[in-house]
């Protein structure tokens, strides 16, 4: 799928590049966080030796963030997206709506879904712009 960045996406993901030395391939922007897809393979090198590189990038732009490992098919891709919940299992169903139906470890609920709900509704919009999905619900 084409992924359409707005202005201050782009700007956020140039300047996460210059601090970490790796390509952002989306950004999700919130008034308070950020959410960078890196390339797959390339998570430890965009997190950097004890996290410096988000670090360093967090203080430049005066919010949190959270990397998401890209990949290829889109259970892997779910299942990055709710790290560092255990994802056991992730079946994607084509009926009406595309539906991504993670099974997760029991005391990871709450990991998946995050504080507010901001993990797991990161999650659904990633997956849509990148696959498609309409929706991510937890079994």
């Amino acid at each position: 799928m084409t992924i359409t960045l707005e202005d201050d996406a782009r700007q956020f993901i140039a300047r996460f590049e210059e601090v970490s030395g790796v390509s952002g391939r989306d950004c999700l922007v919130t008034d308070e966080r950020l959410v960078i897809v890196v390339p797959p393979d390339s998570l430890g090198e965009a997190i950097g030796a004890r996290g410096q590189h988000v670090k360093r990038f967090e203080k430049a732009v005066g919010r949190s963030v959270r990397l998401v490992e890209g990949a290829s098919e889109p259970e892997t891709f779910v299942a990055n997206a709710l790290a560092p919940a255990a994802v056991f299992n992730v079946t994607i169903s084509e009926n009406e709506d595309t539906v991504a139906y993670v099974e997760v470890a029991s005391g990871d609920r709450g990991v998946a879904i995050g504080t507010g709900g901001e993990r797991i509704e990161d999650a659904r919009a990633l997956a849509n712009r990148h696959f498609g999905i309409d929706d991510v619900q937890l079994v």
